[in-house]
């Protein structure tokens, strides 16, 4: 596979406009400019309501110019009482219009000031709240899984690891598209919007300290760039790459790459399969379907599975992880089960299953 060369990443980023812009996860609130018209609405119909209120007394008011207050006059004082300006050229004379004044207007005038004060206030403090949160999610956020990619292979892998405890909170979604991003925190996770290719853009996903990193690009040579800087930025993570072509596999585990999925053959395999035996694939399928029916999770050996031989444990055992080997369930190098071994076993998830936090799905260790 031929790598692009810098001119064409440069092109492939400005065709992007990359932002590298956090997203963190929240509850849908309205369109800013939706918010303050809303307010103004309100205002205006304060200011509507306190001069009709005047202009129904009229008569208990005095103009200092003519004496006498129209229509004109009620929508100019209300206008300067709403806003506290206060001319005194109107005044309120009867005891009716002092009255109105104390216990109408006066409310009025402070739900007025409300709204004009707190509509600023919110806009002022927004992007001073908006940078605490960022500040206490970088903080916290530690041990994390990161998301390359937020397309079906992306989304079908994060359900996946979530499906077997991990919460959303946990998770850090990386994609250059600013709807793919949206969509990712309606979901409830955190988001980056920019190239994943770029160092800058993997530092604001906090990469350095993730544990686990799914990289589930489009193209497969931005998955070799990715991983790439990925292992760069992390030498300890876990990184699982997705690519379309199997030719491309050993390139991205040259590049760092703990495990890779070759998407396009493993769907062809199923493919094929389901065609010589319809049976077989569905059990394939149900395997691979993370959280229901017939599951395959990697777990510790007990203790009292400690000497006995694979066959002998309760659950179908498939393989036998131990060290940086993974052993067929009949390989005679197994010998008797030992305690730092580790299971590969097919188990049934019912809604009622209650999964142990050391047990997970194969693909995510």
């Amino acid at each position: 596979m031929k790598l692009p060369g810098q001119d064409a990443i440069a092109r492939h980023a400005d065709e992007r406009i990359v932002t590298r812009r956090v997203k963190l996860p929240r509850r849908r609130v309205e369109h800013p400019l939706r918010q303050v018209a809303k307010r103004v609405t309100i205002a205006l119909l304060v200011l509507v309501g306190t001069a009709l209120i005047v202009y129904a007394d009229h008569d208990g008011y005095n103009d200092n110019s003519d004496g006498s207050v129209d229509l004109l006059d009620a929508f100019y004082y209300a206008t300067v009482t709403l806003s506290t300006t206060g001319y005194g050229d109107i005044t309120p004379v009867s005891d009716a219009a002092r009255f109105t004044n104390i216990f109408v207007i006066t409310p009025l005038r402070v739900m007025f000031l409300i709204i004009l004060v707190g509509t600023t206030l919110e806009v002022l403090t927004e992007r001073t709240r908006e940078e605490w949160r960022l500040n206490r999610w970088r903080t916290a956020l530690r041990e994390h899984t990161v998301v390359i990619g937020f397309g079906t292979k992306g989304r079908s892998a994060i359900q996946t690891v979530c499906a077997t405890g991990l919460k959303k909170e946990q998770v850090v979604v990386v994609d250059p598209n600013f709807k793919v991003i949206d969509a990712a925190t309606a979901d409830g996770y955190a988001g980056v919007v920019g190239d994943a290719t770029r160092s800058d853009v993997l530092i604001r996903a906090e990469v350095q300290r993730a544990r686990q990193i799914i990289i589930a690009t489009q193209r497969d040579d931005t998955a070799v760039l990715v991983t790439l800087t990925a292992r760069q930025l992390n030498r300890g993570a876990k990184i699982v790459a997705a690519v379309r072509e199997e030719e491309n596999a050993p390139l991205l585990k040259q590049s760092g790459a703990d495990a890779v999925i070759t998407s396009a053959s493993a769907a062809g395999r199923l493919l094929g399969l389901s065609v010589l035996s319809p049976s077989a694939g569905m059990v394939m399928e149900d395997l691979i379907q993370q959280g229901s029916g017939l599951d395959i999770v990697e777990r510790p050996v007990i203790k009292a599975e400690v000497g006995k031989g694979a066959r002998e444990t309760e659950d179908l055992v498939v393989s036998v992880v131990r060290g940086h080997r993974v052993l067929g369930y009949d390989d005679p190098a197994i010998g008797k089960l030992q305690l730092t071994d580790r299971l590969i076993t097919i188990v049934r998830v019912t809604p009622h299953t209650q999964v142990a936090p050391d047990m997970r799905p194969l693909r995510q260790d």
